[in-house]
Order: C-alpha cells, then structure tokens, then sequence
C-alpha cells in the first residue's frame, strides 16, 4: 500500500502517499483509519478513534432502546366455549393486537373431547374473522396433539 485517498473534516481531501497521510494524522494527533481497503487506492479517514468507537456504540444502543420487542400472547379456548367467555377473550385478543402483539389462540380438548374437532375449527375461524380489521393469521388452524393453533399477526399501520 503506497498511496492511500483521504478523506476527513479538516483534512484537504486527496490522494497521499502512506507516510505522508501518517505525519498528517500525528501532527493533528488523530487516527488514520482505513475505510474502504478495496477501493483503488484504499480510503483512509482521519479522525479520533477511540471517539468514534463510542459514538458506534453509542448508536447501537439507542437502535436497541428503540426497536419494539414482540411478544406472544396466548388465548386458550374449550371446545364448548360459552358466548360471554368468546366475547371477553375476544376483547383482550383485540387489545393485544393494538398493543402490537401477536396472539395465539388454541383450543384444547381434554379426554373425549377431541371429537369436537370441527367445533373447535369453526371457533378458531371466527375468532380469526372477528379479528381481521386488526390482525390477520399467519396460517389456518392446525391440529397439534390435544391442541388446534391459530396464531394471529398485527396488522401493519
């Protein structure tokens, strides 16, 4: 590496030979970083490293307090559900959703009650249809042992 192109705020921007980009940097007391070492011929930055290590930092951790974490809320239905028991659920599922949460919603069937398959796949779809102005399912309802799954995304605003 002979010549390097630099590049920073107080620096006039060109193409310098490496010993010479070094001095440039000591005499400011500053960093030569190397930016784009693929570049022809590679990009160098002078700047304070330390000071731009913290201020990386810094950034990713503001990213991290800003990101929403999604949580899974469960719901869990009978085969047999009365209507006032499908209404107060239904009420919460809708609050989840607004909340931006994903619900999922199952129905369990205990001993012989796994007869009432069908039962539990009409309740599922119209939990799901009652929901759709503010979420929609990822997949249709599936059977898994004693259990029939529905999970339901928020609907992007």
């Amino acid at each position: 590496m002979n010549e390097v192109r630099l590049v920073g705020d107080n620096v006039e921007q060109g193409i310098y030979p490496f010993k010479e980009a070094m001095r440039i940097a000591d005499e400011q007391n500053l960093d030569l970083v190397e930016i784009s070492p693929n570049a022809e011929p590679p990009v160098c930055r002078i700047l304070d490293y330390q000071k731009f290590l913290y201020q990386k930092k810094r950034k990713e951790k503001e990213q991290k307090q800003n990101s929403k974490k999604i949580e899974i809320k469960e719901i869990r239905f009978g085969p047999q559900t009365d209507e006032h028991d499908y209404s107060f659920k239904l009420k919460h599922a809708e609050e989840f959703l607004r909340d931006g949460n994903k619900v999922k919603s199952y129905v369990f069937f205990r001993g012989r009650s796994i007869l009432f398959k069908e039962q539990g796949e009409l309740l599922l779809a119209r939990f799901c249809n009652d929901l759709a102005e503010v979420g929609k399912p990822e997949a249709l309802p599936k059977l898994e042992g004693k259990r029939m799954i529905v999970i339901i995304a928020p609907k992007s605003k």
